[in-house]
């Protein structure tokens, strides 16, 4: 119960990191950085409080990660509409996060989500560029001063999110093909 609280802040969140990262002109430039630090607590909190208080629950993983993808999706989103990354990052996540749960409930037919390496890591850097974009305002650099940077994370991070969609989508195959192989 507690855990899915602190998920529902995060959720809850989305909003707000949608309004102040497309227009960080009209709010204080630290909001930005306080919902996204308050977000990042709450998502490393949920698992550690459901794990304690044994409340850990297929469900309870959907609604923790729905709510990050959400969460990721929406300010990235925002962030490309203002220009500071490449629109292909955000459309990529909603394509591995609909792999992401179609071949755990579908193909795999589990009960919960089957998770990745590459797919968890990409999960914990999908927050870098909005933290990027949060400290970038809060420390009121210059316009333009942490683009670059930006960038080179965005298109990093749409590399990293097409290995994890192709290495998902080969995962079915890989057991026949070691069959057909077997010195591999």
């Amino acid at each position: 119960m507690l855990a899915n609280i602190l998920t529902g802040i995060r959720l809850l969140l989305i909003a707000p990191l949608v309004v102040l990262i497309s227009s960080p002109q009209d709010y204080a430039a630290y909001l930005l950085l306080l919902v996204l630090l308050v977000a990042i607590a709450s998502d490393y909190f949920d698992g550690i409080v459901a794990r304690k208080f044994q409340t850990a629950s297929p469900k309870g993983q959907l609604f923790d990660h729905g709510t990050d993808f959400l969460f990721v999706t929406s300010g990235l989103f925002a962030a490309a509409s203002q220009g500071l990354i490449t629109v292909w990052l955000p459309t990529l996540i909603v394509i591995a996060f609909s792999q992401y749960v179609l071949d755990s409930y579908f193909l795999y037919r589990q009960k919960q989500l089957r998770m990745s390496v590459l797919g968890r890591w990409n999960g914990i850097f999908y927050f870098a560029p909005l933290l990027l974009i949060a400290l970038a305002n809060a420390l009121t650099l210059e316009p333009g001063t942490a683009l670059p940077v930006l960038a080179v994370l965005g298109w990093l991070l749409v590399l990293s999110t097409l290995a994890s969609i192709a290495d998902r989508a080969l995962a079915p195959i890989r057991p026949a093909m070691k069959t057909l192989n077997p010195r591999n």
